[in-house]
């Protein structure tokens, strides 16, 4: 005979409900948890360091916990960045509901800085660092840099309508100036107190708005230094081509594209050969850091040996550094990098960026003395000025699609003559896809 109950069928129902929804919020509560794990790792270590067995031990999870919610590291790295991508979809959302570009770009800032104090309290989960996003397979990489996409143009659109095409070049070099400036904000930030962060802000809000030129046209005044000027350090060797091509592969692909085998494929060599000049991979990069600092630091030397004013001397470096990006057979190695390097070698490396913007905070310094430079904060433009140089790379399509010195002149600008300047008539051969996005960085 079946066994009957007394218990109410509706009431039943409802509980089963309720036990659903329960069982639902955990296992979203489970999954942040499991994300914010994987968004400290991914930023401390990279891709690489971000294994589900330092995922899982963060969480005090096991292994197979973690796969539960993400089969694959790839898939748990996806869900890291389109979080991210999605949070910075919805902050340039609200600055670009704002009427004019000054009130764009500031709620920009602002948006940032506010939420840098909240992740420094502990109060919020911080952003992705977004270049790892280049390694991933095709399959898993193409939404998110049509996501990224999606986000420059909103960008882009701060600073005018985009039917302009006399005007797009221009705007996509303002916005990739903008974001590399807020995504760089992390790495100096962190040095003044939390409640210093709104005299900071404004400081570099006045920079964006008005450059460092004293407001007139200098850029005639410019010395062009030779891009031969540093290609003696470019050495032709084998040790040199090695640091060459990784260079290469490590801004396009990231630190986990640019494998040794990538590397001794496009040289043609056997790894036999490779390991004889160098130990290991994390070596390679490191070195490769120290050729790009050597550069940078050639070019400073260069510039206050070339006479004129302290305008002309650092106009002269970002002038040589900037051909260096756009057209140079070695390029500088992206910052980005650091993520992969081991947090002592990493230290090292910050150690001589901060010494490099040292020195170019020192040549601002020597022109607000002697009149070329407009009064500004050199510690913060200087941290300004590395980032902007360093990101020229993902502009290269770009500038090369821009005929003779456009491309330096106009991403300069945004440095000399800030984000908002009325712009002399640009070129009618900019190209037509001008705000389509550098790599995620």
């Amino acid at each position: 005979m079946p066994r009957t109950s007394n218990a109410d069928p509706m009431a039943m129902t409802a509980s089963r409900r309720a036990g659903r929804r329960e069982g639902s919020a955990g296992f979203q509560r489970k999954r942040d948890l499991i994300l914010d794990a994987a968004t400290v790792l991914l930023n401390q270590r990279g891709l690489r360091g971000m294994t589900f067995a330092e995922v899982a031990r963060s969480v005090h999870l096991t292994t197979t916990s973690i796969t539960y919610y993400f089969r694959l590291k790839e898939q748990l790295a996806a869900a890291v960045f389109e979080h991210t991508l999605g949070r910075l979809a919805a902050m340039a959302t609200e600055a670009g509901a704002a009427p004019d570009p000054r009130t764009r770009v500031a709620i920009f800032l602002h948006l940032f800085f506010d939420l840098r104090a909240r992740v420094l309290r502990g109060e919020e989960r911080d952003l992705a660092v977004l270049s790892d996003i280049r390694t991933l397979d095709e399959a898993i990489r193409a939404p998110l840099v049509k996501q990224y996409a999606a986000i420059f143009r909103r960008i882009c659109a701060f600073f005018g309508p985009l039917d302009d095409p006399a005007r797009l070049a221009l705007y996509a070099a303002r916005a990739q100036m903008l974001t590399e400036t807020v995504f760089w904000l992390p790495a100096w930030l962190h040095h003044y107190s939390v409640s210093d962060f709104d005299r900071v802000r404004l400081r570099l809000f006045d920079l964006l708005s008005n450059g460092i030129s004293q407001g007139k046209d200098l850029s005639m005044e410019v010395p062009r230094a030779p891009l031969d000027s540093l290609r003696d350090l470019e050495v032709d060797s084998s040790r040199g081509n090695f640091l060459r091509a990784a260079t290469r592969l490590v801004n396009e692909r990231g630190y986990r594209g640019a494998s040794v085998d990538r590397v001794v494929a496009e040289l043609n060599v056997t790894k036999g050969s490779f390991y004889h000049h160098l130990d290991a991979k994390d070596e390679l990069v490191l070195e490769c850091f120290r050729r790009s600092y050597q550069r940078i630091a050639r070019a400073q030397r260069l510039a206050l040996r070339s006479g004129g004013s302290q305008w002309q001397q650092l106009a002269a470096c970002v002038s040589m550094l900037l051909d260096v990006q756009f057209a140079g057979e070695w390029p500088l190695l992206r910052t980005t990098a650091l993520q992969a390097l081991p947090s002592e070698l990493r230290t090292r490396v910050v150690e001589r960026s901060n010494r490099l913007a040292l020195r170019f905070a020192g040549m601002l310094m020597d022109g607000i003395i002697d009149g070329s430079i407009r009064p500004v904060d050199p510690t913060i433009t200087s941290q300004v000025l590395l980032s902007t140089l360093n990101a020229a790379y993902d502009l290269r399509e770009w500038a090369g699609a821009l005929p003779g010195g456009d491309a330096v002149r106009m991403y300069s600008s945004t440095l000399y003559d800030g984000l908002f300047d009325v712009p002399a008539e640009t070129s009618d051969h900019a190209a037509q896809d001008a705000t389509a996005p550098p790599r995620p960085c």
